[in-house]
């Protein structure tokens, strides 16, 4: 049976193994729809946007008039679940978060357009025939996470690959909800020497993010940031000076209570972030008792696939930390510690005033170092994030509560209400386990780079010889031909 691929898939080195996958398949896989950018079947980031951007095939939503082919939608036992990550997904391209945003409004509007997406993809998907679905990377920015649940609902056989961050290297799922979960079944490898203790190499983090530095100061760039929030959304208050000069005395006073590292107004401005940095920066005289027991948790920014997708029910990251809180032993503490780059994006006044009445809870400055909260903490606890590998890394527990790639790692505890954190503290494991389970992982993930970012840490590379390596490894997996790197119970 040939294989009819409903892809998505954007940027050229994608576009250019998509080609090769099916150039070198001898007719065995077809694309029947593919969203990408411009040179694809339909112009995808515009879909979150809800704007029109065509394709070669012009605009999904122009394309149909509908007739109730999402309808496998409503019988699906999650819908309600897979309705609201779709809307909170859609949400990050709102006008309080974008320049360029869409124009959803009320939850109505949201409700209205998740639905319109839905039956436009079902109508697309029935009439090319699709038969399998390719995911490029993990679903996570609205448009594609909809074409996932309707792809799933209407029986496709789902395949989602995802670049790893510690090689060349790529995972594959058949489900998101799979991510993490090593099943016994499949190929285990060498162990993999880490030392212990030491810190996982993050390209993408800054190392002064952890140490105390001078304050900041208010900059041309963030002044043109008021000026241009203020032409967009507000142009009548363009000639109030009291309006200009007010806010740029409250930024100046954000920028002093901040290090210099942190440049909230540099590249957007909103008056949701001037209330967020306001906040933030309250908490960063506060002292920090390292002596006492205590939980680490360290927020993931926001939005980012770690929680829109991974996290499953806690995106909602205070969620985490009142489970946390609802099984911390007496004496105990929680630190909250916000992610360096995070914004306002669920980030509201409501987000710490419900943090406040948290019990043994407090926030922690930006500057507290993250490698010395997870070395004090008798725990620490995470969505997905790397600091759960960290913490692992020298010997000490974790609590995860979302799909982190380490989640079957020996030293993690998957979210229970009834867990007990006293004895998870006092738990150990073999460094020479957490090693082997890394080398078991490794030897499970597919050579190759799908994500361009990641060129530039790979010696040598060559992009001709690496589409047809990862065009090839593609088509092992459609077909069954090689296993999986994650495959949860029910696969």
């Amino acid at each position: 049976m040939t294989i009819r691929l409903v892809v998505d898939g954007r940027g050229s080195l994608r576009h250019q193994v998509l080609e090769r996958l099916v150039a070198r398949s001898d007719g065995a896989v077809e694309v029947a729809v593919h969203f990408g950018d411009r040179e694809a079947d339909f112009h995808a980031a515009c879909l979150s946007r809800a704007e029109v951007r065509h394709g070669k095939k012009g605009h999904l939503i122009q394309r149909h008039k509908a007739h109730g082919a999402e309808m496998p939608l409503l019988s699906a036992p999650d819908y309600f679940f897979m309705l609201e990550q779709g809307v909170e997904q859609l949400h990050r391209n709102s006008a309080d978060y974008r320049y360029r945003s869409h124009n959803l409004t009320h939850l109505q509007d949201y409700l209205d357009y998740y639905h319109i997406l839905a039956d436009a993809y079902a109508q697309e998907i029935e009439e090319t025939g699709a038969t399998h679905a390719l995911f490029m990377n993990i679903p996570h920015l609205g448009y594609d996470v909809i074409l996932y649940h309707v792809a799933k609902t209407l029986g496709l056989k789902v395949l989602i690959v995802s670049q790893t961050f510690f090689a060349d290297s790529f995972f594959s799922m058949e489900r998101i909800e799979d991510f993490g979960h090593m099943n016994p079944s499949g190929k285990d490898g060498p162990p993999i020497a880490i030392e212990k203790g030491s810190a996982p190499d993050l390209f993408y983090m800054d190392t002064r993010w952890q140490e105390r530095g001078p304050r900041g100061r208010l900059n041309l760039k963030a002044v043109l940031a008021l000026l241009q929030h203020v032409a967009l959304k507000r142009p009548g208050k363009l000639f109030s000076p009291s309006y200009i000069f007010g806010n740029l005395r409250r930024m100046q006073k954000v920028y002093g209570g901040l290090p210099d590292w942190r440049d909230p107004f540099s590249k957007f401005f909103h008056t949701n972030e001037l209330a967020y940095f306001e906040h933030l920066a309250g908490y960063e005289a506060q002292s920090v008792d390292l002596n006492v027991p205590f939980v680490y948790v360290p927020l993931h920014n926001q939005p980012e696939m770690s929680t829109q997708s991974l996290g499953g029910v806690f995106r909602d990251q205070v969620l985490a930390v009142e489970a946390m809180a609802s099984v911390l032993p007496d004496g105990w503490r929680i630190y909250v510690k916000e992610n360096p780059r995070q914004g306002a994006y669920a980030r509201g006044p409501m987000f710490f005033h419900r943090l406040a009445r948290i019990k043994g809870v407090q926030f922690v400055p930006s500057e507290t170092s993250t490698h010395e909260l997870s070395t004090r903490a008798k725990i620490t606890a995470t969505v997905a994030g790397t600091a759960g590998w960290e913490a692992l890394r020298k010997g000490k527990p974790v609590v995860v509560f979302g799909g982190g790639w380490w989640r079957d790692f020996p030293g993690v505890f998957p979210w229970a209400p009834d867990m007990d954190l006293a004895a998870i503290a006092e738990s150990t494991f073999p460094h020479e386990a957490l090693e082997q389970a890394f080398g078991n992982l490794q030897s499970r993930c597919h050579q190759g780079i799908i994500e361009l970012l990641y060129k530039e840490r790979t010696a040598g590379f060559d992009l001709d010889a690496n589409a047809d390596a990862v065009a090839d490894i593609l088509h092992g997996l459609l077909t069954g031909g090689l296993p999986l790197t994650f495959r949860g119970a029910q696969a």
